[in-house]
């Protein structure tokens, strides 16, 4: 009889493991400003006054509740002088009942290793969307503008009520996979 017990228990774990209950919430929904970067990207820019080249490939994940960012750039005096950074962003909060989605969650590591990850919110705007990732020195706000074809992807650095440039990037669509030449 316990031999029966545990073996029914057990089927009846296996078989609601890894299911969505019908009482989960749906994800919230990515905005269209977030979705809309899909695709690959490539350009140049500057970081804390340093030339660089750079490449983005920006693709859904996450049975489409994700978008993913790999960037890779390198400064342009010194080839050897790289950097990776893997961003997963994703909808945040319901989506207004009057109008479309806005909030944005996301998450940023990169080739500083796991001590550097962090946690962002923010909002689509128009024209694009930001995120501000909160360090223990500065909060670090993303501002994406996408126009058609080009990607502007600005990095300003606040602390003390202050903002101070960090990054700036001007892109346009390429072909994938997108590599640095």
């Amino acid at each position: 009889m316990r031999a029966w017990a545990l073996a029914l228990i057990g089927a009846a774990s296996i078989g609601t493991s890894g299911v969505a209950r019908a009482e989960d919430p749906p994800p919230a929904p990515i905005p269209a400003s977030v979705k809309a970067l899909e695709g690959c990207w490539r350009g140049t820019g500057e970081v804390m006054g340093k030339p660089v080249e750079m490449v983005l490939t920006v693709r859904p994940a996450g049975l489409g509740t994700l978008i993913t960012v790999d960037a890779d750039s390198r400064a342009k005096a010194d080839p050897a002088d790289r950097y990776a950074a893997h961003l997963v962003l994703a909808g945040r909060g319901p989506a207004p009942k009057d109008g479309p989605a806005t909030g944005v969650s996301g998450f940023w590591a990169d080739s500083f290793g796991g001590d550097f990850t962090a946690v962002g919110k923010g909002e689509a705007v128009p024209g694009g969307f930001d995120v501000t990732y909160p360090y223990p020195d500065a909060a670090f706000v993303n501002r994406w503008r996408l126009d058609g074809g080009k990607l502007s992807w600005t990095i300003v650095a606040q602390s003390g009520g202050k903002d101070a440039p960090f990054a700036a990037y001007a892109l346009i669509r390429a072909a994938c996979p997108a590599k640095l030449g």
